[in-house]
This record gives C-alpha cells, structure tokens and sequence, in this order.
C-alpha cells in the first residue's frame, strides 16, 4: 500500500475501540465482524486498479460501519467517542465512493 490509507487506520481504531466493549455475545460477535469486515473491505478495495471495483468494496465498507453502528445502538453502548469516530469513518468512507462515482 502506497503512504498511508488514513480511512484505513481510522477503520482499524474503530475496530480496536469496539472489541474493548462488554454487551450480549450475539451482538458483540456481529459487531466484531462488521467492524472487521470494514478494514477488510477499505483495504481490498484500495488494492483494486478498477474504479468500479473499488467503489464496490467501499460501499460494502460503508454498509459494514452502519451495521456495526446499530449493533452498538442495540446493544445500548452511550461511548460518545465511539459514535463520533464511526461518524467520521462514515464520512471518509462516502468521500472515497464519491471519488470512484
């Protein structure tokens, strides 16, 4: 990877955030998955040459962090810093889709 993916890292810290949280098995185990399942796509999707390609894995991406987001919300998590680092993972992510539209 070329320089550094600063989407990517912010993925990754979201990542790490989560997995320090204590809820319910079943949705800790959803959450561990889409939260992962975000860095894996931004970083596959970095690696494609094709523009479509690309925009494919962020938009997986982005469905990945809301669906990680609403396992948080269900599982009743009130982590301010949590919820704004998703937030600004989610507005990173839509510029990337917006710059392979």
């Amino acid at each position: 990877m070329k320089g550094k993916f600063r989407v990517l890292e912010l993925a990754i810290e979201f990542h790490r955030e989560s997995q320090e949280l204590r809820m319910k098995a079943y949705l800790k185990s959803q959450l561990e998955r889409a939260s992962s399942s975000v860095a894996l796509n931004l970083s596959e999707g970095n690696a494609r040459q094709a523009t479509k390609d690309r925009r494919r894995f962020f938009v997986i991406a982005y469905s990945s962090l809301k669906e990680a987001e609403t396992a948080l919300k269900l599982a009743g998590v009130d982590s301010q810093r949590l919820f704004s680092l998703a937030d600004h993972l989610g507005g990173s992510i839509n510029k990337l889709i917006r710059k392979c539209a």
